[in-house]
């Protein structure tokens, strides 16, 4: 058999097999592909990158309605609030502050409002050691207790940070102890984990995808 023979034969060959696997896949022979399981939308609570609550500091910064820290709106500035305690020895909450949940502390070593607002002026703050801050200026007043979590907070291993590592590159945006903990009760409420990857295989075990793909 001569080249072109030869030549002619395989182009032969190729356009029949080209033919047959036209006609197996027109007439399905192999089946159609497993339509892959609907991937629901994960809940905007788990992708949402804002922080737990909003710091005073934070609102002055937004401009927003701080009224509702204007404590000599109500209170005179001459008489310091009297507290009032129960049998038990358990702060009583004033009705206009009854929105307030005292837990901060164990033993109710902490429920004193005076602990930390300062009762000559209420617009000012006091740490353990007799400084005086500001409302804005609230996360120093939660390191002069919590020593160990305020050094973590100042090395970026406790608390949210955003912005640039590299100081030179651009500005860090460190937040507050309270944008996240209620001062007032700053343990955090039981969350439900975000949801695991999807393996995109019906009854598929995510483990077992992974485990296979290394």
């Amino acid at each position: 058999m001569n080249g072109e023979s030869r030549t002619s034969t395989i182009l032969t060959l190729l356009g029949i097999s080209f033919c047959l696997l036209a006609t197996a896949f027109l007439r399905n022979v192999w089946g159609r592909p497993v339509p892959l399981t609907p991937i629901s939308l994960v809940s905007p609570e788990f992708t949402n990158t804002a922080t737990a609550r909003l710091s005073y500091a934070e609102r002055i910064r937004m401009k927003d309605d701080v009224s509702l820290f204007d404590c000599y709106g109500c209170h005179d500035r001459k008489k310091p609030p009297v507290l009032r305690f129960d049998t038990n020895q358990n702060l009583i909450i004033p009705t206009e502050h009854e929105d307030l949940v005292m837990g901060h502390g164990t033993h109710n070593r902490n429920n004193n409002c005076f602990n930390c607002h300062n009762e000559a002026n209420l617009e000012l703050l006091q740490t353990r050691d007799g400084r005086e801050l500001k409302l804005s200026e609230s996360t120093p007043l939660c390191g002069s207790c919590h020593g160990p979590t305020y050094r973590d907070w100042e090395a970026g291993l406790h608390g949210r940070t955003s912005g640039y590592w590299d100081r030179q590159a651009g500005p860090s945006d460190r937040k507050d102890c309270v944008s996240c903990h209620n001062p007032h009760h700053p343990k955090f409420p039981t969350r439900q984990p975000a949801p695991g990857p999807n393996p995109l295989r019906p009854g598929a075990n995510p483990a077992q995808v992974h485990a296979k793909a290394h």
